[in-house]
């Protein structure tokens, strides 16, 4: 018999295996993430997660008495406790709709937006753990990072620093194992802190000199004990640096939708062609709002500016409320050193560690409805503070 449903059980489980192949190779942060327990059902019951610690033994300075006995030591313990979340989406369409707008491969993009949207939505938990943490370095305030300064922008140097701070706390990190073996450390950047990093200092002379793939593969593979991962997925704290010289700072004049090409400001003072502006509430502390985003200034007439994004057409990513700020504040980059285990992660065995799609599902009395979408139960944590660095800084390619 003939129905609406265009998906099988097969290709459910096949789009699900493709789900978690694409998850495990485009994820950012949850690099940083390790399983906290091998039994994730244990951990995952009750409202709070429990992990306890126990302390070191004192350094043994004293003889071996021939008279007394040794006094054993007393450990210590503690102990934190997180609480458990979850996160879902949903897509649904009147069956309608399906029948009057039914495109070729229908079922294929759907699940390519399902699984993208699963892709960010979770790795924002991630990222929100992994950059909010007390262990960073900056060469000034964030809201004081200049772009047109070379002593804010990110080195070499900064990676030996971080390498430093690591090994001062003696973490198992894997910072005496081979470089690309096992637990080695790692870097988590954005390209224009990597641009910066490869066109100055040591690494151009080795470029130039020694190891030309670097420039001309765009292989720079590691840098002092860690391994260099740029992704286009790592956080920027949009415009939430120091103010331009020829500053524009001004709000939405008119609530703009995902996809729109074109924006309408109050003011378009020193909004210029050729220059990033960044949509959304600043970025100062460490509240993340997930709706920001920067856009690139195609052209000005008036207080309409035609702008290029991510959005899948090239214009907005997100919907921006009326009043919104539009500003051109100097941008500033985190970038992350830890290693696999700088923070951890669990979850719910049943709907797993990347979650589970539900697709092509259907509801109403006579099924009229159909829904495609994800749902995700677990949590990372920052556990412990000194297995994670980050660092905060301006980029030449925002001058």
């Amino acid at each position: 018999m003939d129905t609406t449903a265009t998906l099988t059980n097969s290709l459910r489980t096949r789009y699900q295996n493709e789900y978690e192949a694409f998850l495990s190779a485009e994820r950012v942060y949850d690099r940083l993430a390790k399983p906290v327990g091998d039994e994730m059902s244990r951990f995952i019951k009750g409202n709070e997660i429990t992990i306890p610690f126990v302390s070191k033994m004192d350094i043994g300075t004293g003889t071996i008495s021939e008279d007394t006995d040794l006094v054993p030591q007393q450990l210590v313990d503690a102990d934190v406790s997180v609480t458990p979340t979850s996160r879902g989406e949903v897509l649904q369409q009147s069956e309608l709709l399906r029948i009057q707008n039914y495109a070729e491969n229908f079922e294929q993009k759907v699940f390519q937006i399902v699984k993208e949207n699963a892709l960010e939505s979770i790795d924002l938990v991630a990222q929100g753990i992994a950059l909010k943490g007390s262990l960073f370095h900056r060469a000034t305030a964030r809201a004081s990072l200049n772009a047109g300064n070379s002593a804010h922008r990110c080195t070499e140097a900064e990676f030996d620093k971080a390498g430093a701070t690591l090994s001062e706390f003696k973490v198992a990190s894997g910072i005496d194992a081979p470089i690309g073996v096992g637990n080695a450390m790692f870097a988590l950047i954005h390209g224009d802190i990597y641009y910066d990093i490869r066109t100055g200092g040591n690494v151009v002379s080795i470029a130039t000199y020694q190891k030309p793939e670097i420039i001309l593969n765009n292989e720079l593979g590691f840098l002092a004990p860690f391994r260099v991962i740029v992704a286009p997925w790592s956080k920027v704290f949009g415009a939430a640096g120091l103010e331009n010289d020829s500053e524009a700072d001004t709000t939405l004049s008119a609530a703009a939708t995902k996809l729109d090409k074109t924006i309408t400001v109050a003011s378009n003072s020193n909004l210029t062609a050729g220059r990033y502006v960044t949509i959304g509430t600043e970025e100062l502390a460490g509240t993340h709002y997930e709706t920001n985003e920067r856009v690139k200034v195609a052209s000005v007439s008036g207080t309409e500016i035609t702008i290029v994004g991510q959005g899948s057409n090239g214009g907005l990513r997100h919907s921006h409320a009326n009043g919104v700020a539009v500003r051109n504040a100097d941008s500033v980059y985190p970038a992350v050193w830890g290693f696999r285990g700088s923070i951890e992660k669990w979850w719910d065995p049943k709907t797993g560690e990347f979650g589970m799609l539900v697709l092509d599902e259907t509801q109403g009395f006579v099924k009229q409805w159909l829904s495609d979408g994800w749902k995700w139960y677990g949590q990372y944590a920052r556990i412990v503070e000194n297995r994670l660095v980050r660092g905060e800084y301006a980029s030449s390619l925002d001058a």
